[in-house]
């Protein structure tokens, strides 16, 4: 899409950054210094700043003057998925367009329509991407994302059989393998999710592990409603004292 836009419409502008936040100096050098060039083609000058909740407080204060009185041919689009980490000043001088999540089938046809990608990877990334079709994609092509399901499965598969000290060697393992923690546990939470469900229904059809049925049947009958409630609980817990720098050791430890 980035791509399309900067070889196929001169005035759209895609706002890039290469670090984790946007910065002042991306704002000032992409929007503030160029909004007063009128657009080549068209009627207006659209700018996209994408992922708009990781410009700085500073970035953010510099993109405000636009906003308040932006040229007329301007157009300025903020996505984010996190409309609350703005501040009151923008989001007052904004229009909120809420979109829809797409529909699972969607997505998951997509990527094997035109990503090729199999089925089984499409579910577990459609699954993910909890209705958008960009971090699909974006899951689809990463190898750090393609690898993440072999070794969280060989925990899951095998934890009745080990002790805690193994538990903790192998989730040491991910963290030093630079493994997205976070995406980890949302995978865990996949997991027991179709563990419930099996136990709840005997049904198949909305598995997202469907290789993997012997093991989810394995967890099913050796587990109790509660149990598995108690062990998704614990997960949410450990990803909301990794959001609050709890020590990863001692979450895990705990989880």
């Amino acid at each position: 899409c980035r791509q399309f836009l900067s070889d196929n419409h001169p005035d759209v502008i895609y706002v890039h950054h290469e670090k984790e936040s946007i910065g002042v100096d991306d704002i000032r050098e992409q929007i503030n210094n160029t909004d007063q060039i009128k657009p080549y083609s068209s009627a207006y000058k659209i700018y996209i700043v994408d992922e708009a909740e990781k410009m700085t407080v500073q970035a953010k204060n510099a993109l405000l003057k636009t906003l308040e009185e932006p040229p007329s041919y301007v157009v300025i689009f903020l996505l984010t998925t996190r409309a609350d980490a703005f501040l009151p000043t923008i989001l007052s001088r904004c229009i909120t367009l809420k979109l829809k999540p797409l529909y699972d089938g969607i997505i998951r046809d997509y990527l094997m329509d035109k990503l090729s990608v199999d089925k089984s990877e499409a579910d577990i990334c459609t699954a993910f991407a909890r209705g958008n079709l960009g971090k699909a994609i974006s899951l689809a092509s990463s190898e750090e994302f393609a690898a993440m399901p072999r070794v969280v499965l060989a925990l899951l598969k095998n934890v009745r059989s080990m002790d805690i000290a193994e538990m903790l060697e192998m989730l040491k393992q991910w963290k030093e393998n630079k493994l997205d923690i976070e995406e980890c546990l949302d995978f865990m939470q996949l997991w027991y999710r179709d563990v419930l469900m099996f136990k709840a229904t005997q049904d198949t059809a909305g598995f997202i592990f469907k290789d993997e049925y012997r093991y989810i049947r394995e967890a099913a009958d050796k587990s109790s409603f509660h149990g598995i409630e108690e062990i998704l609980e614990a997960i949410e817990k450990a990803k909301k004292r990794l959001d609050a720098n709890v020590n990863f050791e001692l979450t895990m430890e705990l989880m």
